[in-house]
């Protein structure tokens, strides 16, 4: 069974407040027939888009293909969180790559924040961009952690926007009972997610890419001269770059034992009104500390907006709202009379180390993916680190390239069914409050 196709009706947005609220975007054709570009990406979401805008800069000639629709992915469907630093924090950069790398490493993630802001405003993207991401730690000894890791990337990293609070002071912001302290990272934002896909698409547009939606690639013939094959026509090209992340499938084998797609979840409540002060104080999104992150935020209009608890295998949940609200509950149990309006879900993708997995699969071909939740800033970053590459300025690449990428055990054909043993061990901390 394909991912592309496995949830979701070909070609549509699934039913998320992000696509009820996304700007209007004309459909793109289909390819038919053989086409010659000097770049062929192979995905729409962040890290495509990305790369296509950031490579017609260079002067390629870009074609990209999607099975769907623009941003129809994870880049479509996410928690809309710009993080700050890599998925890993520096402490455990440092003993993986060294104190030089980790430094890089953090001065790239700087990059992706940067790169996301100057690209919106560049090219007037409308996603409602706004800045602070809060911490919530649930327990005083995770508070207590996080207060010194703030004092940390403050001290050797030169970065002083975290606000650490003490459990009052996280209160006052997020009102809820389940939580001890934590911090809001005033260098970090979040956005609405599809639509800043969309202004990406219209970007790389604008700047000579061709786009074609509805066109699902289904082989990448090898050679120094590669071609992409589609159902319905053949793109001729000297790079191919591999941007499907969790939806890749198997198009190539080396990304598939390294990067697996699992499933996460949201949902929208009908709009709180004045209750949204029972939720957030302040215009920030939150994450907290369970090992399967909650993370939440209001929309414009006033809704929660709330993400947790994943799957693996192929298919959504059938009851996804209930899956969620659960969660949202233990956060928030004064909300049992608000009623779900939309509920979705979305395929990532994760490696074993949760660091992107950047990669040369075989000649002229690129490969970036495996952001592990990390995706927005990182994912658009990429995109500019692929078209370097692509450029003969892989220096870049390289470093996130040169990162240990372990294949997941039992391969691709045993990988779900011992993730899903370890994620229950998991998920028990996460009941137990370990």
């Amino acid at each position: 069974m394909d991912l592309l196709f496995a949830n979701d009706r070909r070609g549509t947005y699934p039913p998320s407040w992000y696509a009820a609220t996304a700007a209007p975007l004309d459909p793109f054709p289909a390819l038919r027939g053989t086409v010659r570009a000097d770049v062929c990406v192979v995905g729409a979401g962040y890290t495509g888009l990305s790369a296509a805008l950031h490579l017609r800069q260079k002067g390629f000639s870009v074609v990209v293909l999607e099975a769907h629709r623009v941003g129809f992915g994870a880049s479509g469907r996410n928690g809309g969180q710009v993080g700050s630093g890599q998925r890993l924090d520096q402490d455990e950069l440092e003993r993986m790559a060294g104190r030089e790398n980790a430094r890089r490493l953090w001065d790239l993630a700087e990059e992706a924040k940067a790169t996301v802001r100057g690209l919106i405003a560049a090219h007037g993207i409308d996603c409602d961009y706004r800045p602070g991401v809060a911490l919530a730690c649930r327990t005083a000894a995770e508070a207590a952690a996080a207060r010194r890791y703030a004092e940390k990337l403050a001290r050797d990293y030169g970065y002083g926007e975290i606000e650490v609070l003490d459990e009052a002071g996280l209160r006052a912001v997020i009102p809820s009972a389940a939580y001890r302290g934590g911090g809001i990272d005033w260098g970090a934002g979040h956005l609405h997610p599809l639509n800043y896909a969309i202004g990406l698409a219209r970007a790389a547009v604008a700047a000579g890419a061709t786009i074609h939606e509805m066109s699902h690639v289904h082989r990448v013939g090898p050679g120094p001269r590669p071609f992409v094959q589609t159902d319905g026509g053949r793109v001729d090209c000297s790079h191919v770059v591999l941007a499907g992340n969790g939806y890749l499938g198997g198009l190539d084998e080396a990304v598939a034992a390294r990067v697996m797609p699992i499933n996460n979840f949201i949902v929208a409540t009908a709009p709180l009104g004045a209750r949204r002060a029972e939720v957030l104080t302040r215009d920030i999104a939150v994450a907290d500390t369970r090992f399967v992150v909650n993370y939440w935020r209001l929309s414009a209009d006033g809704r929660l907006l709330f993400g947790g608890g994943e799957s693996y295998g192929y298919r959504f949940p059938a009851d996804i709202a209930g899956l969620v609200r659960r969660r949202m509950l233990q956060v928030y149990p004064g909300l049992a009379d608000v009623g779900i309006d939309y509920a979705w879900g979305g395929t990532l993708a994760i490696t074993m180390t949760r660091m992107p997995y950047f990669a040369r699969p075989r000649p002229n071909v690129y490969s970036a993916s495996g952001y592990s939740g990390h995706g927005v800033a990182l994912a658009t970053l990429a995109g500019r680190l692929l078209s370097e590459a692509v450029a003969g300025e892989a220096g870049r690449f390289d470093l996130m390239a040169s990162l240990p990428a372990p294949r997941f055990p039992g391969g691709v054909a045993l990988r779900w069914p011992l993730l899903v043993a370890a994620m229950t061990w998991y998920g028990l901390r996460d009941r137990l409050g370990i």
